[in-house]
């Protein structure tokens, strides 16, 4: 800090700490504070007056000139001067002093020094870094036991009234009605300006100031946002893992304690636990009043009905589409909670969430807030995320399908729809294998059309049924060596890698197809044909996807 920097202080902010400045800080031990104890009587300060609100956490006595290696911040350092006689080593040990953020020297004159260098007095005065000379000598020892004495009953009562603080805030928390209540907690413990924000949204300021004020204070809330101002002190208020608003508190004066802040760390943990139990209250109002949901996913609900719903969301709502979450932790999961987690992770990727639970399944209805143009990037980034939450990340038992993307909020059902059909036809080679679009199903859904018209048994049973015996006689994997060589588009390499068989074994295997199939079953026509007929009979046959075969 420059000398002189920070002198001019806003107008209109003189009220908000009068307080402070006209009585001692309970929480914080400065300079000033110091200065004022009975041994400090005759002591003079002659440099860094605008230091004084350094704060002192201890005392050390020092006679040496290299102490920064001593040093952890905020001691008041007490020296004779019988090291600082010359002005190259107590300029080098002022810079020390600074350097380790210590609070300030005392030093005692006419005993070993009788003078401070000008230079040094001026370097002092740079650094806003307070000088303090005893005219008289003084008792180190009772100096020291004095002020240790007072810091350690300070920390003490501080630690009683921090409990204090905690167990009150505690039973309020079952009164609350709003995060106001809090904020004004804090303020009346703290008596200083409170900000708060949740996520997105705007700051609020606690107690309310007028217009000017509050513009002038939230402008340099925001410049604290891009670079660090001392005079703000903030907490992150975190729920699932991810930072859901933050709290922050003000006052220009002096510096915040360790007291203050760990008030302001308790605040944001019951702020936190405030926000979790108006969200679970909320999701769960929402879960029972969701029984409407079912008509609009079967294509029932009225259109004045839905305009109205629409409505209520207050948003600008470009397409949806549904989405079935299949588990078989569902007897482990608290549902309200998990829908909770969803809602955050969906919301974050933008698209506003109305879930439903149907048996072991969860609906959810996904009101797309963005352009449509990426919708189901932005979707896939919300199930990977999911997916590693504390729900399912030891978990493989999960899988999520969705339907086909609809612009009109009438023809929801039909995204439903084909979500069921995603979820009864999902491919079996996908690797990825916990996440399914109705989009990339691709040939199942030509084989859906297909099977209405057509007896694709009598075909399977025509292309394929020596291998189809093979494998029940012989317990054999040629239909599962087949797929997995043409999605290789025939490279014997990748297929015996996926596969987990020496090349040898998968010669032995593609020698056996061909004699079961004929030499021709990897032409062109034929090859498309077979592929076919394969898709069709896992379509034909699904398994349950905790039995299904899983090809890396």
């Amino acid at each position: 800090m420059k000398k002189n920097e920070g002198l001019v202080l806003p107008i209109l902010f003189l009220h908000l700490s009068r307080k402070e400045r006209s009585m001692k800080s309970h929480y914080y031990f400065s300079v000033k504070d110091i200065l004022e104890r009975k041994y400090f009587e005759h002591a003079k300060v002659i440099a860094g007056h605008n230091g004084l609100a350094r704060q002192v956490k201890w005392v050390h006595v020092v006679e040496v000139t290299s102490i920064k290696n001593l040093l952890n911040g905020n001691e008041l350092i007490l020296s004779t001067g019988i090291a600082l006689q010359e002005e190259g080593c107590f300029l080098s040990l002022i810079q020390q002093l600074v350097d380790c953020d210590a609070a300030a020297i005392c030093i005692e004159l006419d005993t070993n020094i009788s003078t401070i260098p000008q230079t040094v007095l001026k370097w002092a005065d740079t650094y806003d870094f307070p000088i303090i000379v005893f005219e008289r000598e003084v008792p180190f020892v009772s100096i020291t036991q004095d002020i240790h004495t007072s810091i350690i009953n300070q920390q003490y009562e501080r630690i009683k009234k921090l409990d204090s603080y905690g167990q009150n805030l505690n039973k309020l928390l079952l009164s609350f009605n709003h995060c106001r209540d809090i904020l004004q907690v804090l303020h009346k413990e703290l008596d200083v300006q409170v900000l708060f924000q949740l996520k997105e949204q705007g700051v609020e300021i606690h107690p309310h100031l007028c217009s000017p004020e509050e513009e002038i204070l939230l402008n340099k809330y925001y410049k604290h946002k891009e670079a660090h101002d001392h005079h703000f002190a903030s907490a992150k208020v975190i729920l699932f893992d991810q930072e859901y608003a933050e709290l922050c508190i003000y006052r220009f004066d002096h510096p915040f304690s360790e007291y203050e802040l760990l008030i302001l760390d308790r605040t944001s943990t019951a702020l936190a636990q405030y926000l979790m139990r108006e969200l679970y209250f909320n999701e769960q109002k929402r879960l029972e009043e969701s029984k409407w949901i079912m008509s609009w996913l079967k294509g029932e609900q009225s259109c004045e009905r839905l305009a109205a719903f629409m409505a209520e969301q207050k948003i600008s709502i470009h397409g949806g589409v549904v989405c079935i979450c299949r588990t078989e932790e569902k007897e482990k999961l608290d549902f309200p909670f998990f829908n909770l987690v969803a809602r955050s992770i969906f919301e974050q990727c933008g698209f506003q969430v109305v879930p439903e639970k149907m048996g072991e399944d969860v609906i959810f209805i996904l009101l797309d807030t963005r352009k449509a143009a990426d919708w189901k990037s932005r979707l896939t980034d919300a199930y990977e995320r999911i997916l590693k939450s504390v729900f399912f990340k030891d978990s493989s038992q999960t899988l999520f399908a969705t339907g086909k993307y609809q612009l009109e909020m009438m023809a929801i059902h039909k995204s439903y729809e084909t979500a069921r059909e995603t979820l009864k036809f999902r491919s079996k080679n996908d690797d990825r294998g916990r996440y399914y679009f109705f989009d990339d199903l691709h040939l199942i859904r030509l084989i859906s059309i297909v099977n209405e018209n057509v007896n694709l048994w009598e075909m399977i049973e025509e292309y394929l049924s020596p291998l189809l015996h093979y494998d029940r006689e012989h317990d054999g994997d040629l239909m599962k060596t087949l797929k997995v060589f043409l999605s290789c588009h025939g490279s014997k390499q990748e297929t015996s890698k996926r596969l987990f068989i020496v090349r040898q074994t998968l010669y032995h295997r593609l020698k056996k197809i061909e004699d079961l199939l004929g030499e021709d079953f990897m032409t062109p026509d034929k090859r498309v044909a077979i592929e076919f007929l394969l898709a069709a009979d896992e379509y034909l046959q699904p398994l349950s996807f905790m039995q299904r075969t899983k090809i890396h």
